[in-house]
Protein backbone atom coordinates (compact mmCIF):
# COMPACT_ATOMS: atom_id res chain seq x y z
CA UNK A 1 0.00 0.00 0.00
CA UNK A 2 2.95 2.12 1.14
CA UNK A 3 4.58 1.43 -1.98
CA UNK A 4 1.32 2.00 -4.29
CA UNK A 5 1.05 5.46 -2.80
CA UNK A 6 4.59 6.63 -3.58
CA UNK A 7 4.29 4.97 -7.22
CA UNK A 8 1.50 7.78 -7.40
CA UNK A 9 3.06 10.35 -5.81
CA UNK A 10 6.08 10.63 -7.91
CA UNK A 11 4.06 9.57 -11.06
CA UNK A 12 1.97 12.76 -10.39
CA UNK A 13 4.78 15.29 -9.53
CA UNK A 14 6.92 14.13 -12.68
CA UNK A 15 3.24 15.13 -14.19
CA UNK A 16 3.11 18.17 -12.80
CA UNK A 17 6.41 19.38 -13.85
CA UNK A 18 6.24 18.03 -17.48
CA UNK A 19 3.01 19.80 -18.25
CA UNK A 20 4.57 22.96 -16.00
CA UNK A 21 7.96 23.04 -17.47
CA UNK A 22 6.34 22.84 -20.56
CA UNK A 23 3.89 25.33 -21.16
CA UNK A 24 5.60 27.20 -23.08
CA UNK A 25 7.11 24.69 -25.86
CA UNK A 26 3.22 23.61 -25.94
CA UNK A 27 1.94 27.17 -26.50
CA UNK A 28 4.57 27.83 -29.56
CA UNK A 29 3.61 24.62 -30.50
CA UNK A 30 -0.13 25.25 -30.72
CA UNK A 31 1.24 28.27 -32.51
CA UNK A 32 3.18 26.83 -35.06
CA UNK A 33 0.11 24.48 -36.12
CA UNK A 34 -1.99 27.31 -36.15
CA UNK A 35 0.64 29.10 -38.67
CA UNK A 36 1.00 32.04 -36.37
CA UNK A 37 4.52 30.94 -34.90
CA UNK A 38 7.02 33.73 -34.31
CA UNK A 39 9.69 31.18 -32.80
CA UNK A 40 11.98 31.10 -36.32
CA UNK A 41 11.97 35.32 -36.53
CA UNK A 42 13.59 34.78 -33.13
CA UNK A 43 15.99 32.29 -34.03
CA UNK A 44 17.23 34.32 -37.52
CA UNK A 45 17.40 37.75 -35.07
CA UNK A 46 21.53 36.63 -35.39
CA UNK A 47 21.09 36.86 -39.24
CA UNK A 48 19.24 39.96 -39.17
CA UNK A 49 19.39 43.31 -41.54
CA UNK A 50 19.50 46.21 -38.88
CA UNK A 51 19.25 49.93 -39.23
CA UNK A 52 18.85 52.90 -37.29
CA UNK A 53 16.07 55.01 -38.15
CA UNK A 54 15.27 59.10 -36.74
CA UNK A 55 12.15 58.11 -35.09
CA UNK A 56 11.18 57.78 -31.40
CA UNK A 57 10.49 54.26 -30.86
CA UNK A 58 6.15 54.79 -31.18
CA UNK A 59 6.61 56.80 -33.90
CA UNK A 60 8.51 54.39 -35.90
CA UNK A 61 6.38 51.29 -34.49
CA UNK A 62 3.45 53.01 -36.01
CA UNK A 63 4.86 54.57 -38.96
CA UNK A 64 6.54 50.50 -40.14
CA UNK A 65 2.77 49.25 -39.24
CA UNK A 66 1.18 51.37 -42.40
CA UNK A 67 4.15 51.06 -44.75
CA UNK A 68 3.88 47.29 -43.97
CA UNK A 69 0.17 47.27 -44.56
CA UNK A 70 0.59 49.38 -47.75
CA UNK A 71 2.77 47.46 -49.20
CA UNK A 72 0.53 44.77 -49.20
CA UNK A 73 1.85 42.67 -46.04
CA UNK A 74 -0.03 40.71 -43.58
CA UNK A 75 0.17 41.44 -40.33
CA UNK A 76 0.16 38.07 -38.08
CA UNK A 77 1.51 38.56 -35.01
CA UNK A 78 2.84 42.33 -32.89
CA UNK A 79 3.45 42.94 -29.60
CA UNK A 80 5.52 46.00 -28.22
CA UNK A 81 8.72 44.83 -29.51
CA UNK A 82 8.30 43.25 -32.65
CA UNK A 83 5.82 42.89 -35.97
CA UNK A 84 5.60 40.07 -37.64
CA UNK A 85 4.12 39.77 -41.09
CA UNK A 86 3.26 37.67 -44.34
CA UNK A 87 4.71 38.67 -47.64
CA UNK A 88 0.94 39.09 -48.62
CA UNK A 89 -1.94 37.31 -47.94
CA UNK A 90 -1.37 34.52 -50.60
CA UNK A 91 2.83 34.42 -49.62
CA UNK A 92 3.51 33.06 -46.08
CA UNK A 93 6.66 33.37 -46.10
CA UNK A 94 7.38 35.23 -42.46
CA UNK A 95 9.22 38.49 -41.84
CA UNK A 96 9.47 39.71 -38.37
CA UNK A 97 10.23 43.25 -37.39
CA UNK A 98 11.97 44.20 -34.58
CA UNK A 99 12.01 47.42 -32.36
CA UNK A 100 14.69 48.97 -29.82
CA UNK A 101 14.59 52.01 -28.48
CA UNK A 102 18.01 53.47 -28.91
CA UNK A 103 17.23 57.22 -27.31
CA UNK A 104 14.10 59.40 -27.49
CA UNK A 105 14.26 60.39 -31.09
CA UNK A 106 16.00 57.20 -32.42
CA UNK A 107 15.02 53.28 -32.97
CA UNK A 108 17.32 50.43 -34.66
CA UNK A 109 14.59 48.32 -36.18
CA UNK A 110 16.11 44.78 -37.01
CA UNK A 111 14.28 42.69 -40.00
CA UNK A 112 14.58 38.73 -39.38
CA UNK A 113 12.72 35.49 -42.01
CA UNK A 114 14.16 32.19 -42.96
CA UNK A 115 14.24 34.20 -46.27
CA UNK A 116 17.03 36.10 -47.58
CA UNK A 117 14.42 37.05 -50.43
CA UNK A 118 11.77 37.96 -48.14
CA UNK A 119 14.16 39.96 -45.91
CA UNK A 120 16.06 41.60 -48.51
CA UNK A 121 12.40 43.06 -49.55
CA UNK A 122 10.73 43.68 -47.04
CA UNK A 123 13.56 45.91 -45.42
CA UNK A 124 14.01 47.98 -48.20
CA UNK A 125 10.56 48.74 -48.68
CA UNK A 126 10.41 49.75 -44.96
CA UNK A 127 13.83 51.74 -44.77
CA UNK A 128 12.79 53.11 -47.71
CA UNK A 129 9.27 53.94 -46.64
CA UNK A 130 10.33 55.62 -43.65
CA UNK A 131 13.33 57.49 -44.67
CA UNK A 132 10.61 59.22 -47.47
CA UNK A 133 8.96 60.50 -44.82
CA UNK A 134 11.46 62.18 -43.08
CA UNK A 135 13.34 63.52 -46.16
CA UNK A 136 9.78 63.78 -49.29
CA UNK A 137 12.71 65.85 -51.30
CA UNK A 138 15.10 62.82 -51.94
CA UNK A 139 12.21 60.83 -53.84
CA UNK A 140 10.21 61.85 -57.01
CA UNK A 141 6.35 62.02 -57.13
CA UNK A 142 4.86 58.52 -57.37
CA UNK A 143 2.78 58.64 -60.72
CA UNK A 144 -0.50 58.44 -58.29
CA UNK A 145 0.53 61.10 -55.79
CA UNK A 146 0.58 63.07 -59.10
CA UNK A 147 -2.72 62.08 -59.87
CA UNK A 148 -4.42 62.83 -56.75
CA UNK A 149 -2.88 66.36 -56.81
CA UNK A 150 -4.79 67.10 -60.43
CA UNK A 151 -8.06 65.62 -58.97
Amino acid sequence: MYMRKCCLAILFYFCCILLLGGCASLKETAKGVAGISTKVLQDERASAISQRVNYGYETCYNKSQEILKKAGSYIYAKNKEMIAVYISENDTTPVGFFFKSIDGSNTEISVSSPSTYAKELLSKILFRGLDRMLHPEKYPKEPEEEQEKKE
